[in-house]
């Protein structure tokens, strides 16, 4: 059958009358039609979802290639500021070494309750305890918790904590509490604190 035959005998079916569950009784020319359509909807949608992957990698490749050049100048930004780093990494050591000797010893804990309990006498304070506590070690860092117990009025009590905060060895103040003394004057409080101070752990073989 030629081809014009087969355009012939296409305009001759009535599509309405096919049986869709019974193919193999089409018309010839119905069937290569309808094969050829199948075919050519396989072939674009194979054509989509190839081009919609390749459009995915460009997009990812993209991407890609903004976080490699923002890499790129990062490290080129780095590279020119590498001795202005290095000038920053020897200020950083030189501040931990002098926070370092900041650290009290073991033989200068007794002056630092010395310098606590001066601070309480100049303040005006009378102590009823000042003990040191169990060291606490840490990983990097070891605690030496003092605590501390006076008695005085509130501006003398302010002055005290100003002045153990502000002593020259690193020094903490920690679970504080303030309550009016249970005999005497109306404006007489009696304060416990936590007061803390460091080691460096590597230290703790120079006992």
């Amino acid at each position: 059958m030629s081809f014009m035959d087969s355009l012939k005998s296409l305009k001759q079916v009535d599509f309405n009358e096919l049986d869709v569950n019974n193919i193999g009784s089409w018309p010839a020319a119905v069937r290569a039609l309808a094969c050829i359509i199948i075919f050519i909807a396989v072939l674009a949608l194979g054509y989509f979802f190839y081009l919609t992957d390749l459009q995915e990698d460009l997009e990812r490749h993209q991407r890609e290639e903004v976080t490699l050049k923002e890499q790129f100048t990062s490290k080129v930004r780095q590279a020119a500021n590498l001795s202005a780093y290095k000038e920053q990494m020897v200020l950083m050591e030189a501040s931990f070494d002098a926070l370092l000797k900041q650290l009290p010893s073991d033989t200068e804990v007794p002056g630092l309750l010395e310098d606590i309990t001066s601070a309480g006498l100049n303040s005006g304070l009378e102590f009823e305890e000042i003990k040191l506590q169990p060291e606490v070690e840490q990983q990097f860092y070891i605690e030496l918790p003092i605590q501390v117990k006076v008695y005085g009025g509130y501006h003398e009590l302010a002055t005290f904590v100003s002045a153990v905060a502000s002593m020259p060895r690193i020094v903490t103040l920690h679970d504080f509490s303030i309550e009016p003394a249970k005999a005497g004057s109306s404006s007489r409080l009696v304060m416990s604190i936590l007061v803390k101070t460091y080691r460096y752990k590597d230290q703790q073989g120079a006992k």
